[in-house]
């Protein structure tokens, strides 16, 4: 595995890409790690469309329907068959894939947001479980070229999250709550993914969400 500062990460994507049609590069690790942020940067660095996993959320409906709401974010609280196919057919350069985002202010996923053309060579496709060693999640390495790991300390992590909570409506203790009953024991289901990545992303001032 080799370990890339995320200021550098763009020339090694750029450096690996040239010789095919399309390269989709995943990122990955535990909530409040940096992923989103550092997706949206590299995004812009190399001119590629950003799917995240998060526009694969079960509604609030259904996860009220099965019990599920208290644990959202949890790998069973995601469409996963649903996303696996749409990063299949992203696999592929001869269609246009429409695919959704999340709306953290309404919190719900949002259909059809994101575009990609057969144009687009770099994907990046960023998420919690693409490294997860669960099926359906297992069949993601295989669809990506290659896949960061993020590895940021956990007080920072912790940190961010509950701010996150606390700014989507939260109070601070049952933020505090809701990390350690749901975002922690999901960063433990993911952290033996790390062995399986390509790249490590490590800095204690990685960008957050």
């Amino acid at each position: 595995m080799e370990s890339v500062s995320p200021d550098d990460l763009a020339a090694w994507i750029a450096e690996r890409c040239v010789t095919t049609d399309r390269y989709l590069f995943g990122i990955t690790g535990p909530p409040g790690s940096g992923k989103s942020t550092l997706a949206e940067r590299l995004g812009a660095e190399l001119d590629a469309p950003v799917v995240a996993m998060d526009g694969f959320h079960m509604s609030n409906a259904e996860l009220i329907e099965h019990g599920r709401l208290g644990i959202k974010g949890a790998p069973e609280t995601f469409a996963a068959s649903s996303f696996v196919d749409l990063v299949r057919q992203l696999r592929q350069s001869n269609a246009t894939v429409e695919c959704p985002t999340f709306d953290r202010t309404i919190d719900e996923p949002v259909a059809d947001q994101i575009r990609v053309t057969p144009d687009d060579v770099v994907i990046i496709v960023e998420g919690n479980y693409l490294l997860l060693d669960e099926a359906p999640w297992g069949e993601l390495a295989d669809l990506l070229d290659a896949t960061a790991f993020m590895d940021v300390r956990d007080d920072v992590r912790i940190e961010r999250l509950v701010d996150r909570h606390v700014a989507f409506g939260r109070d601070r203790p049952e933020a505090h709550e809701f990390v350690r009953r749901s975002d922690e024991p999901n960063a433990r289901r993911i952290e033996p993914g790390r062995t399986r990545a390509e790249v490590l992303v490590s800095s204690a001032e990685a960008p957050s969400t």
